[in-house]
């Protein structure tokens, strides 16, 4: 067995990355990888632009200044102003030339065209400055950036229309066990919904990843072969669910080693998850995750998460992680490292109940998984943790 920070590297050393890339929408990108750096063809603001409702003077020697005009948001009339000369201005128009500073409206004093200034008057006040975000010419998004909502609106901002993107990949989700039937089947004594591979499907479409495929398969030797040989050839990551220990009826490795998949690593000293495999084959990586659903989805946000963002050629592959207070004492059983359901509150971090890898309800609760390394023993409130925080949308 290898450990935890083993695993990851050994993952992210021999997944694939993906050399495929397409030109999208603006409007579609939303999760994806970009595939090249975004150049801005304007600066922006592209005008010298005012950062609050008031008045813009040309600074004089006089306290009294003449208003000339008026300037709102879109209005395209560059003015000029002489000294001691002032218009009416508003957030976002252009501030003519020759004005100096914008003074907010609550302090000036209007007497009919004249105004009078209540304050020290200071050059470029309250005035953006012409592509002070960005100039023409200046990367406005970075290569491997996965793109979000608030990048779409910064590259719209920008007049942009179309990006280059990564192709995602082709993930199939292979769920085995004869105790399985799909929900709304009739449930005969000894057997169990399936929920992996909705689970699954349905984290990887929150993440963005929609180009996936789920079979469920029995406890077969052939079958078992036939569907993984032919989900490798087909796709780009496959993931099975259960299987991969070493049972009378666990038949995943067994058929893993027939069909002629690497084995980077087998098994991780680590709770939930310790019967955890890794592999490759014709360029497509293969994951064999625990069949119990708490522990499959814990292995996928630690490995599967990371190699998805690899193949994309995202900038950041991990999960973000931070040292948190713990909220109450907990007794660890165990000397693997462990990864614990938990949920962040204000002032720290708690580790959740329910932490049986077969108990996926606590996930609808947690927002991070608490990272104890291996031979922890009690951990005492107040101690900082390592917390990996969950995606969340």
């Amino acid at each position: 067995m290898i450990d935890t920070t083993t695993a990851i590297e050994l993952v992210l050393l021999h997944g694939s990355i993906n050399t495929k890339f397409l030109e999208v929408d603006l409007s579609d990108g939303l999760d994806y990888v970009l595939a090249k750096d975004v150049i801005s063809e304007i600066d922006m603001p592209p005008f010298r632009q005012s950062a609050m409702d008031g008045y813009a003077l040309h600074i004089g020697d006089d306290v009294f200044y003449t208003i000339v005009g008026e300037v709102k948001a879109g209005d395209n009339n560059n003015l000029t102003l002489n000294k001691g000369e002032a218009v009416r201005i508003f957030t976002g128009a252009p501030v003519p030339v020759t004005a100096n500073t914008v003074v907010m409206q609550e302090k000036v004093i209007v007497d009919g065209s004249k105004i009078t200034i209540e304050e020290s008057l200071i050059v470029n006040t309250n005035i953006r400055p012409q592509g002070e975000q960005i100039k023409a010419g200046g990367i406005a998004m970075n290569k491997g950036t996965t793109i979000k909502g608030v990048h779409i609106g910064f590259l719209a901002s920008l007049g942009v229309t179309k990006i280059t993107v990564c192709e995602k990949p082709s993930i199939a989700i292979l769920v085995t066990g004869n105790e399985l039937v799909s929900p709304g089947a009739k449930l005969c004594y000894g057997e169990i919904y399936e929920s992996n591979g909705a689970m699954l499907t349905a984290v990887l479409k929150e993440l963005g990843y929609k180009n996936t495929l789920v079979l469920i398969i029995k406890d077969d030797y052939d079958k078992t072969k036939n569907v993984l040989k032919a989900a490798i050839k087909r796709h780009d990551i496959v993931i099975v669910t259960g299987g991969v220990s070493v049972g009378d009826y666990d038949y995943v490795g067994k058929a893993f080693n027939a069909i002629g998949v690497q084995e980077i690593f087998y098994k991780v000293k680590q709770k939930p998850g310790k019967p955890l495999f890794f592999g490759m084959k014709e360029g497509t990586s293969i994951f064999g995750l625990p069949g119990n659903p708490a522990a499959a989805l814990s292995c996928f946000y630690i490995y599967v998460y990371p190699l998805l963002k690899k193949y994309e050629g995202a900038e950041h592959m991990k999960l973000p992680s931070i040292f948190l207070p713990l909220l109450s004492d907990y007794s660890v059983k165990g000397t693997q490292a462990q990864f614990l359901k938990a949920r962040i509150e204000d002032a720290g971090i708690m580790i959740l109940g329910g932490q049986s890898s077969a108990m996926i309800r606590a996930f609808g609760d947690a927002n991070a998984l608490v990272c104890l390394p291996k031979n922890s023993t009690e951990i005492k409130k107040g101690q900082n943790v390592k917390t990996i925080l969950l995606p969340t949308k």
